[in-house]
């Protein structure tokens, strides 16, 4: 049985072409990519070692074994840190008894109050899970009529996934429920991991395993939403990390001047009462 740590180191060898790296094209092969020999090869380890890497039959890998394998790969700083963290949690599930289970959902009263410092304005506060906890009144304007907020706990990652209107909502849509799918990866633990994982992939199919799957690591650029009332609003997100509480404050910022004007302070009741 495969490991999220195999997954994503598969799926990185398969998106390298071997003459990229300078080596020679092999042919034909039933996978594409690179293959494992010549990863191996490039890493300073046995081609055997990589395959118990891959397959899961080696769940501990050494640091000195990780970096060399970033290197081999050539991965950039944020997948450096996506290797690492998916071998610390392959490494937990190995030596821990977990079972799937929620998250905590408890908003801090400093942290309320801090989102009370930003109405007027559009902002939430949300987990890696996509639990939207706490929101601003300008939230409620802006995702009211979309069906987002009708969960109990609203959750983002399930509407992008099993709600048909996600997909009118979001102009990017491919690239939100990558978003979404990776930042499962920084849940408050793999229990919650798990469980949300249970809860969606039986609604959501293929779209969303494959995404989980293939570990890639989101651009996150500017938002665009097509607004049932009949506006494209372009925003920008800024977060501030809640690192001892495991959740954040996401900011959504106008990116131009339409959506300054429609969704901006001073006028945001534009939305509401044409929604």
């Amino acid at each position: 049985m495969g490991t999220p740590l195999g997954d994503f180191i598969r799926v990185k060898r398969d998106s390298i072409q071997p003459g990229s790296l300078g080596l020679p094209d092999h042919g034909r092969r039933r996978s594409p990519g690179l293959r494992r020999l010549d990863l191996a090869v490039r890493a300073g380890i046995s081609a055997d070692y990589l395959a118990r890497i891959e397959q899961g039959r080696d769940r501990n890998p050494s640091t000195e074994v990780m970096n060399a394998l970033a290197d081999a790969l050539s991965l950039a700083p944020s997948e450096r840190t996506h290797l690492r963290y998916l071998a610390k949690i392959t490494g937990d599930r190995c030596a821990t008894d977990f079972r799937p289970a929620p998250p905590p959902r408890h908003v801090r009263p400093a942290v309320l109050e801090m989102l009370t410092l930003l109405e007027p304005g559009i902002a939430i506060v949300t987990n890696r899970l996509g639990d939207v906890l706490a929101r601003t009144s300008g939230y409620e304007t802006v995702t009211g009529a979309t069906g987002l907020l009708d969960g109990d706990p609203p959750n983002v990652t399930r509407y992008v996934f099993t709600d048909p209107r996600a997909r009118a909502l979001f102009a990017d849509w491919d690239d939100i429920a990558d978003e979404q799918a990776f930042d499962l990866w920084l849940a408050p633990s793999v229990e919650n991991l798990e469980w949300l994982a249970a809860d969606i992939s039986p609604v959501a199919g293929d779209d969303f395993t494959r995404r989980l799957k293939n570990h890639a690591v989101p651009r996150r650029g500017i938002l665009r939403l097509n607004h049932p009332a009949g506006h494209e609003l372009r925003l920008r997100r800024e977060t501030l990390e809640l690192t001892a509480d495991a959740q954040q404050i996401v900011v959504f910022l106008p990116a131009d001047e339409q959506t300054a004007d429609v969704a901006g302070h001073r006028s945001i009741g534009r939305l509401r009462s044409i929604s």
